[in-house]
């Protein structure tokens, strides 16, 4: 587990960006499970695609890609940009960027 955070603090340095995962992750993966438990399909479905827009939102803020598009830019053999490190400050974990 510390590496995972460790790799998830170095994807996620600009406050704006991590802001926007604490809010973003439980609307994509808790809310739209309660909405379902109440029987709300259509909540949960719009819950769960806003969640994943704060989250995209974020990375593009940070100047990353986020986890789901990298996958597809290395099964596509496309160039992708994991961390972007930040000015002045030491990364947080060992960088892996590739262009």
């Amino acid at each position: 587990m510390p590496t995972f955070l460790r790799n998830y603090l170095a994807r996620h340095q600009h406050p704006v960006n991590l802001a926007l995962h604490i809010l973003g992750l439980p609307v994509t993966f808790v809310l739209p499970v309660a909405l379902l438990c109440w029987g709300r399909p259509w909540w949960a479905l719009l819950a769960f695609v806003v969640g994943y827009a704060l989250q995209f939102l974020g990375h593009a803020i940070e100047g990353n890609d986020a986890g789901e598009a990298i996958l597809v830019k290395k099964w596509l053999g496309k160039p992708y940009v994991a961390v972007v490190p930040r000015s002045g400050s030491k990364p947080v974990a060992p960088l892996r960027t590739e262009r």
